[in-house]
């Protein structure tokens, strides 16, 4: 119920402002989720179907089918064409509605979509008929809600503390998982800054002016680039060096030791969402 409430909290100003209708109908059903990735995905659904609607309404809502929960939203847009269904999942396709501005197309929004419902073994659906709308669903498991457990009442140094504003910049070839790592690290209300490279980042933001808490970088990048190559470029150009984490799936001694005698931290794939947590409380209460 809150998280649906929320969002349609939140998009409901939004479709105002295109003048649309956004109807919501409250669900107080238990699922069994990740409520961060979840919301995400909805909020996909929501910014595609007030991108593409140019009147008329869009609705939230859910249906129970059996043990399950889909959690829809509809909309009165020009719809898509059958034989474009699946092509809008795929990463960097662009399909534009007859009549639709050039700039408007369904570019990684829905990929992401895809890439985080495989990974909470979520079944995404979309139906769709060209003229009258489309409808996007994720099907999301019934859960139960579990027994309060005893509050602690001593203060407790969780790993999560004082990460309110960290600024991280994460450098990865790979664009789907920026957006994954942006998602985590906002749910940590960090600030974010992703790229696929240095020339990407260069784009985004002024290198040696730019205040970072930490860079994240992929040791293999694109190009016959890596990781360290990239990060000492950006640091030979701040007055002071910026904490890094690199990331690899290369388990070598000789990388390792390559890394720790660079002063940066290590960390294999898969990255473990709590330990990178972990260590970036650590890096980020040693600046402050």
């Amino acid at each position: 119920r809150d998280l649906l409430n929320n969002i349609a909290r939140e998009f409901r100003q939004m479709a105002q402002a295109e003048d649309l209708r956004l109807d919501f109908v409250p669900c107080s059903a238990v699922v069994e989720s990740d409520s961060q990735l979840l919301a995400r995905i909805l909020r996909n659904f929501l910014t595609n179907a007030i991108r593409y609607t140019r009147s008329g309404r869009i609705l939230l809502g859910c249906r129970r089918e059996g043990e399950d929960i889909w959690l829809q939203v509809w909309d009165t847009g020009p719809g898509i064409p059958e034989d474009k269904l699946t092509e809008i999942f795929q990463e960097f396709k662009r399909i534009r509605p007859s009549g639709a501005p050039a700039d408007k197309g369904l570019g990684l929004g829905l990929a992401i979509v895809d890439k985080i419902a495989r990974m909470l073994g979520h079944e995404v659906r979309v139906s769709s008929v060209e003229g009258k709308g489309s409808v996007f669903s994720v099907r999301v498991p019934l859960g139960r809600l579990q027994p309060s457990r005893p509050v602690v009442t001593a203060p407790l140094a969780l790993p999560g503390d004082g990460l309110d504003g960290a600024r991280v910049w994460v450098i990865d070839n790979d664009r789907a998982i920026c957006q994954g790592m942006q998602t985590l690290l906002e749910g940590w209300s960090c600030q974010v800054v992703t790229a696929v490279s240095l020339t990407d980042l260069e784009r985004q933001l002024v290198i040696e002016t730019s205040p970072v808490d930490l860079i994240l970088a992929d040791y293999h990048l694109d190009n016959d680039e890596n990781g360290v190559d990239v990060v000492d470029a950006i640091n030979r150009r701040r007055r002071t060096p910026a904490p890094v984490l690199m990331i690899t799936a290369n388990y070598s001694n000789e990388l390792k030791q390559q890394i720790r005698d660079l002063g940066y931290l290590l960390m294999n794939k898969p990255v473990k969402p709590l330990k990178l947590r972990s260590v970036l409380h650590h890096v980020v209460h040693n600046r402050r």
